[in-house]
């Protein structure tokens, strides 16, 4: 069960191609399943165990995470 954060596939791959400037076509295969349609965030078990709450919105932990992969190539 979902208690906190939950994003469909279609809004993370439009933020993610927003962020990163890809200007390509994304193509939905509809003949096949949907597999998991939405990605949900249960954080509940590392309050629970660390007292660990995050504090960063989905799209600025996106866009950071982004940055640093992207920082990572270059060294």
């Amino acid at each position: 069960m979902c208690r906190k954060i939950s994003i469909s596939i279609k809004i993370l791959i439009i933020t993610k191609n927003l962020e990163t400037g890809f200007t390509g076509k994304v193509t939905w295969d509809t003949t096949k399943p949907d597999g998991q349609p939405r990605r949900c965030l249960d954080t509940s078990k590392a309050k629970q165990w660390f007292g660990f709450e995050s504090g960063t919105p989905f799209e600025t932990g996106l866009r950071e995470t982004i940055k640093w992969y992207i920082q990572s190539l270059n060294k």
